[in-house]
């Protein structure tokens, strides 16, 4: 997952340099683990539909329906990508300086630096990402159905045992205050929303080796299926849900208001599952929360990407922690879970991928080949022309 940080005095330089594109060996077995994630998982869901005859749903967010979001977040990435190298090339091809040149330019870079053999890869790992997110969320909905129980109780006092005999929300709460404490963490924890897609174009389109990208995206695959898996075989709904009052005294923010939307999606699925749009997403064990952040984090570790990345990205999976104790969306063994999740779906992400022997690519990669550059695609256009 390092991006490509050329300056632009290095940029026409990089713009002769031909692309890495995976092998045709590599293709057919890097995506595999994804792809298999995301079937046994989409799989799962629509047995699950059809045994408790609640329909499937494509989960939406604020940054809209997910088959939509995914999309354009990866083709605006490809976008960055491709238009500033194309501008730039116009400097050393006068001829091309027009709108017209610049549609030739943008076609020749494209072709380039995304060949069918570099982009199909990227266009699979979207794919097998979402069918495993929607998996994952409609895995989640049929909760309430399968398990009328809970497990909170025991996690309560699990909380009180490792916290000493106390409350650790209550402590956070008396440590950090409940006033600009609850909007930091707030902001910290609603912006997880965000990071996930834009995280996930990010890793494919600007990662100097495609397979870091890869491997983030299986691992994070991973995390939804063991996720759903981990909610099955703990049920529980979390502090803010089991013990309501020790949250009535926090600022009211963005996490309270989905709390409560949360809390009242539940009770209308269970009421009628077939209301168009809405979902139940409440679940404790494990948090995917610190899961997801852990495996990024720990991602960007394991790459070597600039010590300001690594810091931030550790700081990013420090609050997200403190924020699920701090609004009790989890019990400390919730996160616990969840970076053992993290772990396991960053190690077989990696082993997946050909990144486990050599995580940050110090080695020359025998599963990369050399792509074109521009000027390479526009010769070859030129002479198929000429013909």
């Amino acid at each position: 997952m390092a991006l490509d940080t050329t300056s632009s005095a290095e940029s026409a330089a990089a713009l002769a340099t031909p692309v890495q594109v995976p092998s045709a060996r590599y293709r057919q077995r890097v995506l595999l683990l994804a792809a298999g994630t995301a079937a046994v998982t989409g799989g799962l869901a629509v047995i699950g539909a059809l045994v408790l005859g609640v329909p499937l749903r494509d989960p939406d967010g604020f940054l809209g329906p997910g088959w939509v979001r995914m999309p354009a977040i990866v083709g605006f990435c490809l976008l960055v990508d491709v238009l500033p190298r194309a501008a730039w090339r116009l400097r050393a091809h006068p001829e091309l300086r027009s709108p017209r040149g610049l549609a030739l330019s943008v076609r020749d870079v494209a072709a380039a630096r995304w060949p069918w053999r570099r982009l199909v890869p990227v266009l699979v790992a979207v794919a097998s990402f979402y069918i495993t997110y929607v998996g994952y969320r409609n895995l989640k909905n049929f909760l309430p159905f399968v398990h009328h129980g809970s497990d909170d109780l025991a996690l309560v006092a699990s909380d009180r045992l490792l916290a000493l005999g106390n409350n650790p929300a209550e402590l956070l709460h008396t440590v950090l205050g409940t006033g600009v404490a609850a909007q930091v963490l707030s902001s910290v924890y609603m912006g997880y929303l965000i990071f996930v897609p834009v995280s996930v174009a990010v890793a494919l389109i600007f990662s100097r080796q495609l397979s870091h990208g890869l491997w983030y995206v299986t691992a994070l695959c991973l995390n939804w299926a063991l996720g759903a898996a981990s909610y099955y075989l703990i049920p529980a709904s979390g502090p803010f849900y089991a013990l309501p009052w020790d949250f009535s005294d926090l600022t009211r923010t963005e996490v309270t208001g989905l709390q409560a939307a949360l809390v009242r999606n539940r009770s209308i699925v269970m009421a009628d599952p077939d209301v168009t749009g809405t979902v139940s997403g409440i679940a404790a064990f494990a948090s995917l929360h610190v899961s997801v952040v852990f495996t990024a984090a720990l991602i960007v570790q394991l790459v070597r990407m600039p010590a300001l990345v690594r810091r931030g990205m550790w700081l990013f999976f420090a609050l997200t922690v403190t924020a699920t104790i701090y609004f009790g969306w989890h019990y400390i063994v919730d996160d616990i879970a969840g970076m053992a999740i993290g772990g396991i779906a960053v190690w077989a992400g990696a082993w997946a991928t050909g990144n486990l022997r050599d995580p940050a690519g110090q080695r020359a990669h025998d599963d990369v080949e050399q792509g074109s550059n521009a000027d390479d695609v526009q010769a070859r256009r030129q002479g198929a022309a000429a013909r």
